[in-house]
C-alpha cells in the first residue's frame, strides 16, 4: 500500500503556469495514482479554508482524495500564502514514526523544500516517486535518480490525468 501527498497549490500553479497551461482532472488523476503506483490513500493538502471554494472542496473529495488544511490564525487569512510544506513532511514522518502501515510515498510537487525529506524516504527504501506538475521543478532534485521522479505534462501522463473540455475534474 503506497500513499500520495500532494501540494495542492504547487499542483495547481504548476501545470497554469506551464509553457502549455493546462488542468489536471482529479477523477482521472487519482485512477492514475491507484494504478500506476499503487496509492491507496491520497491526502490533498491546501493552504486555508475559504467558503468560495465549497464546490472545489467538494470535488476534490469526491475523486478520491482526502483533504487537509493547512492551520492558520484567522487574522491572517488572505495575508499570507498557504504554505503546506512543513504539514506534508511532519505528516509523512509521523506515519513513518507510527508504523503508518504503507510502503512507499508519492510526492506531488515541484517544491525544493522536500528535498531533504525525498533524500531521507530514498535512503530508508520508502520512496516511490515525486511526479512535478511542469519541467519547472527545482533545481534541488537533479541529483536523484530518474526513477524517482516524472513530470505530468510528459505527453503519455498528461494525456491520462488532463481535463478533457466539459469534464467536471477540477
Amino acid at each position: 500500500m503506497n500513499l500520495a501527498f500532494i501540494d495542492g497549490q504547487n499542483l495547481y500553479m504548476g501545470t497554469m503556469s506551464s509553457d502549455n497551461p493546462w488542468k489536471v482532472d482529479l477523477f482521472r488523476f487519482r485512477v492514475y495514482l491507484g494504478k500506476k503506483y499503487g496509492v491507496s490513500k491520497a491526502y490533498y493538502f491546501l493552504g486555508f479554508v475559504q467558503e468560495d471554494n465549497q464546490e472545489l472542496y467538494e470535488l476534490i473529495q469526491e475523486a478520491g482524495f482526502i483533504l487537509v488544511f493547512r492551520q492558520h490564525n484567522p487574522a491572517m487569512f488572505g495575508k499570507k500564502k498557504g504554505n503546506v510544506d512543513t504539514d506534508i513532511v511532519f505528516n509523512i514522518m509521523k506515519k513513518m514514526l507510527r508504523g503508518g502501515g504503507f510502503d512507499k510515498i508519492v510526492l506531488v510537487s515541484g517544491d525544493g523544500d522536500y528535498k531533504i525529506l525525498v533524500d531521507f524516504l530514498i535512503e530508508e527504501g520508502r520512496f516511490a516517486k515525486i511526479l512535478f506538475p511542469n519541467r519547472r521543478a527545482s533545481s534541488l532534485y537533479r541529483d536523484i535518480g530518474s526513477e524517482y521522479y516524472d513530470y505530468l505534462d510528459n505527453g503519455d501522463i498528461k494525456r491520462k490525468v488532463a481535463k478533457e473540455k466539459g469534464s467536471l475534474g477540477s
